[in-house]
């Protein structure tokens, strides 16, 4: 071989060496790909990532990484604040429109002060006949009133308390829809004017069976958001947010029933002192006139003689007195997607007060006032054979006390152990 061949084919190789790095620092340095910037859309709608002023969101940051682990725990993956498979997987998943973290606050009321309410529908779709999505919003209404005292009344006016129509892209409520696919629809809760209003993207092709989105389903959903209930973190969960054709007969869960529930009957409260045997009851409203809604956690801290009642927010209690304004529960260091908890427990000895919600818990120090680190954490795990949803919790002589529907699990905290069960309505002298 000749030495100029020789050198060509070194020039060759060269060149080719060259263009080969050329090409890889293209693609080190070309744009984030569609995944990236969806996922910031979809933590900037659902979990109230902030948009970064200049430029792009750094998905290194603690805010975005901080996000990315809200969204992971919300949906029961694994918490590492990385764009894994399985959470651009569920990110892409078409779902509801409300945030997870928090509602369309600026018209989000908690209840309707009412048990009978008025719907109408607006705008339709041209997926399907106007009869039947008549049939399939009223049989939607349908599965909330057979589960509650509620009552439905279609009325054919625009003054209704729930305006149902079918629209797309911009359509003057600040909350765009995005096409086919993505976001499915929307509901504001309870309120004047846009409260309740419950709104469909129409790009989406609706139907009334498994291919498309079946409206009926997704229309439950929706109009359990219109009666005030927020996303639920439980799979099972007609509250759950992102949309499965796949659903039971049934549609409401256990849980579903109970909020439902919780949420318009009468708010009744029973009040029992360790050392008396003597039972107070009756509306909450009789013993604390200030709070008007009903209480799904509390606990007691002797050494301030001090209540917390919980329910979104928190109220100070001392004796009967309710002190000052009920606050934020990021108070006690939450993230922001947590807007409510079943149970919350106060340990004497530990000076830690647990709270549960769903599946998981939080362990809040009482005398630094900050949460452990390393929370959440499973219950299952730290709590073994307390295995659901926990509705109470008093601590008694060394054992916590977690009531489960009809049940009292008596728990040996330094065991970690399940030593007795208990009817729950044994608490109350019955």
């Amino acid at each position: 071989m000749s030495c100029d061949k020789n050198c060509s084919n070194v020039t060759s190789v060269c060149f080719l060496s060259f263009f080969l790095f050329f090409l890889l620092s293209l693609a080190v340095c070309k744009p984030l790909p569609n995944s990236i910037v969806l996922s910031e859309e979809y933590l900037q709608q659902y979990y109230n990532l902030e948009k970064e002023p200049f430029g792009r969101m750094k998905r290194s940051g603690p805010a975005f990484t901080s996000k990315v682990k809200d969204m992971q725990i919300f949906f029961g993956l694994n918490a590492t604040g990385v764009l894994d498979s399985d959470t651009l997987e569920v990110m892409g998943s078409p779902r509801c429109g409300v945030p997870d973290v928090e509602e369309y606050s600026h018209i989000q009321g908690t209840r309707w002060n009412k048990n009978v309410i008025t719907y109408s529908i607006g705008r339709y779709t041209r997926d399907l006949p106007r009869s039947t999505v008549d049939s399939l919003v009223e049989s939607a209404f349908s599965v909330w009133a057979r589960a509650s005292s509620l009552t439905f009344v279609r009325s054919h006016t625009r003054n209704a308390d729930i305006m149902v129509e079918f629209v797309t892209y911009e359509h003057g409520d600040l909350y765009p829809f995005d096409g086919p696919g993505g976001t499915l629809a929307h509901a504001f809760g309870p309120g004047l004017g846009a409260g309740g209003d419950t709104h469909f993207d129409d790009d989406e092709h609706w139907t009334a069976g498994e291919t498309g989105f079946n409206l009926f389903v997704v229309a439950a959903h929706e109009f359990g958001h219109a009666l005030g209930l927020k996303h639920s973190r439980n799979p099972d969960s007609l509250m759950y947010p992102t949309y499965r054709s796949s659903r039971p007969a049934n549609l409401l869960s256990r849980e579903d029933v109970a909020n439902i529930n919780a949420l318009y009957s009468k708010e009744y409260l029973w009040i029992k002192h360790n050392e008396q045997y003597d039972i107070k009851e009756g509306p909450i409203s009789n013993f604390m006139p200030k709070i008007e809604t009903r209480i799904d956690a509390a606990f007691w801290v002797p050494r301030r003689s001090t209540a917390y009642l919980i329910h979104a927010m928190f109220w100070t209690v001392k004796g009967s007195l309710v002190k000052g304004k009920p606050r934020a529960l990021s108070h006690f260091g939450f993230p922001v997607w947590v807007q409510d908890v079943d149970a919350a427990v106060h340990i004497v000895k530990t000076g830690r007060t647990l709270f549960f919600m769903h599946d998981i818990y939080w362990s809040y120090n009482e005398n630094r006032r900050v949460m452990d680190f390393g929370f959440p954490k499973y219950i299952s795990e730290d709590f073994p054979g307390v295995n659901t949803t926990i509705n109470a919790a008093v601590h008694k002589e060394g054992f916590i006390y977690f009531f489960v529907g009809p049940q009292v699990y008596k728990y040996d905290y330094s065991q970690k152990l399940v030593v007795g069960v208990e009817k729950a309505n044994s608490w109350l002298g019955c």
